[in-house]
């Protein structure tokens, strides 16, 4: 597998002579760390490597899970009966300063490292990108907080980081600022030896969806327009991968697609990966995973038909929406006593079948859905299996089974396939990459800004790439005139409505969703509902109120810093 120089940098990182996980990262400084050019390109290292916390991005698909399309993890966030105290409250904001209290380490260090200055220009560059990436995420979730830079000196002044929060403005103007200075002297491509460390292309992108997020649609727009129309010829050559099924395993890590992604490899003694494996998979992947999160019927049945028309279950199954004896009877098979094996398959299985087959290809490309096929394992043996709904389903008999006993469905994105060909050797570290920002998600966010900018046919032509460009997903394409009322999008409304469905299907599992709801502020309609499986049993009741647009910051801050400042509205 096609891993590079990177990752084995920051993987070494965890065995090598200085521990960079520590904080604060001052104690590396005795005289014996900050003097090499190698020193600085560990220390850059370890400020990636924080991105894999899971409070961080390192498990960010679970965000899905705070919107409607995805449930697991964190339920009490779900659930409304989280508290400033709940632990992903604390350790998000904590293990997200722990990125930025490295990014300040190189940067206060750098300049005392024997190396060229247009090298050292270049790691100053890239730390604030790093800088700028992390406190982004704090202001999603946060809003404004407190400001640390590289003045301070974490090892001398721990006891006394007491400063007030900053406002929203001048968190976000701090962010655009790093972000400018990243842009300056970022490369357009690194030496593949060094592929997936930022460049100027994944600072422009980062910062043009910081402005959106501020609703500055023609600053968004002229960042995204660098992306897509590259006008100066600085030869960034991103676009759409040729298959989308492919994009999300190892064939697709180092497309033009990936603007910018979390590097991760697998392997024995090169365990440096995502737990893939073992958050998305189920008992039926490589060493039996949890299904952490899953993607819910909500998504499910978001999908469209394939000539572009909305799909209902009442076109198909008469009474299903409204009825769990329908819903048991669609789904439900039954196992024999004696072996397990499939003793009866639902009548209507074939049926289920074709409906799944034909709607958005992207689908079954993104979903496990009943009765079809995923070549997962039993154990750590690769083995295909199916996905029959019934009570006692066992791996061992060629049944995918849901850790919880759940009747729901699975994601198959991202999951890794049988043993991925020897490459695999931990549910932990899964060896395909995540995005944090690809040309998809660019393509749809200037869209976006197009239609707020009343430039509505410029939109539609950026959503149709996206519904069918790539060889294997060919939708059919949208327009303000003409053809049949459901492709159909003639107003700002119905545009948006696009693209707010489009966003849900094309980055499912991606991580997105909840920050999409919440800059559009849909959460209040989106996000308060109860949730049933696939039977028509209750699951869970989705909370939303708003306060919950921001979190509160954690109560160990105020109890540390009691200049902190006001909380959060509601909490």
């Amino acid at each position: 597998m096609k891993k590079y120089i990177l990752l084995f940098a920051a993987a070494g990182l965890l065995t090598g002579c200085f521990d960079l996980d520590q904080l604060p990262h001052d104690k590396l400084n005795s005289g014996t760390f900050w003097k090499t050019e190698n020193h600085a390109h560990q220390g850059m290292m370890s400020i990636y490597n924080q991105m894999k916390k899971e409070n961080v991005f390192g498990a960010y698909f679970w965000q899905d899970g705070l919107g409607e399309i995805g449930y697991g993890m964190n339920e009490t966030v779900i659930e409304g009966t989280y508290t400033d105290r709940t632990s992903v409250i604390e350790n998000k904001f904590k293990d997200t300063y722990g990125g930025i209290a490295r990014a300040n380490a190189l940067l206060r260090n750098i300049d005392g490292v024997d190396m060229p200055e247009e090298q050292k220009a270049i790691y100053k560059g890239e730390a604030k990108f790093m800088r700028a990436l992390y406190y982004f995420h704090l202001l999603d979730f946060y809003g404004g907080v407190p400001l640390y830079d590289e003045t301070t000196v974490a090892e001398e002044e721990y006891m006394e980081m007491k400063k007030p929060r900053s406002t929203v403005e001048e968190t976000r103007k701090f962010i655009l600022d790093d972000l400018q200075e990243a842009i300056n002297v970022l490369p357009v491509h690194w030496e593949q030896t060094e592929y997936g460390r930022a460049t100027r292309g994944a600072a422009v992108a980062l910062r043009g969806k910081v402005k959106l997020y501020a609703k500055d649609y023609p600053g968004a727009a002229a960042d995204f327009e660098e992306i897509v129309n590259d006008p100066d010829g600085r030869g960034y050559n991103y676009g759409l991968y040729h298959s989308y099924a492919k994009l999300f395993t190892p064939e697709g890590d180092s497309s033009n697609e990936m603007i910018f992604s979390i590097q991760n490899m697998g392997g024995t003694g090169t365990e440096y990966g995502m737990a893939f494996g073992l958050r998305l998979g189920s008992r039926s992947s490589y060493g039996g995973g949890w299904n952490n999160c899953i993607p819910t019927d909500i998504l499910a049945d978001m999908y469209e038909n394939n000539d572009g028309s909305p799909f209902s279950w009442e076109d198909w199954i008469p009474g299903f929406t409204s009825s769990p004896a329908i819903q048991k009877e669609t789904f439900l098979a039954t196992l024999n006593e004696e072996d397990g094996t499939v003793a009866q398959y639902p009548k209507k299985k074939d049926m289920l079948r074709q409906m799944y087959e034909q709607r958005d290809p992207r689908m079954e490309m993104t979903l496990i859905t009943p009765y079809s096929q995923y070549y997962g394992c039993n154990g750590t043996v690769p083995k295909m299996m199916e996905f029959v709904v019934a009570p006692g389903t066992n791996e061992n008999k060629g049944q995918i089974r849901n850790n919880r006993g759940w009747y729901d469905y699975l994601w198959r994105k991202f999951v890794p396939e049988g043993d991925m060909n020897g490459t695999l050797t931990n549910r932990e570290h899964v060896p395909i990459n995540f995005p944090l920002i690809r040309y998809a998600d660019v393509l749809l966010m200037l869209a976006e800004c197009y239609n707020e900018m009343d430039k509505s046919d410029e939109a539609i032509a950026l959503i149709n790439r996206v519904r069918n460009e790539r060889d294997d997903v060919k939708m059919p394409s949208l327009s303000r005139t003409g053809g049949p009322d459901y492709l159909r999008a003639s107003t700002k409304e119905e545009i948006f409505e696009r693209i707010v469905h489009e966003r849900a299907i094309e980055l499912a599992c991606e991580g997105h969703r909840f920050g999409d709801l919440k800059r559009w502020g849909l959460c209040e309609e989106k996000l308060n509902f109860t949730y049933d499986d696939l039977l028509g049993g209750p699951r869970y009741n989705r909370v939303f109120n708003e306060r919950d647009y921001l979190w509160p910051l954690p109560a160990k801050e105020y109890e540390s810093n009691p200049n902190l400042g006001e909380q959060n509205p509601g909490w």
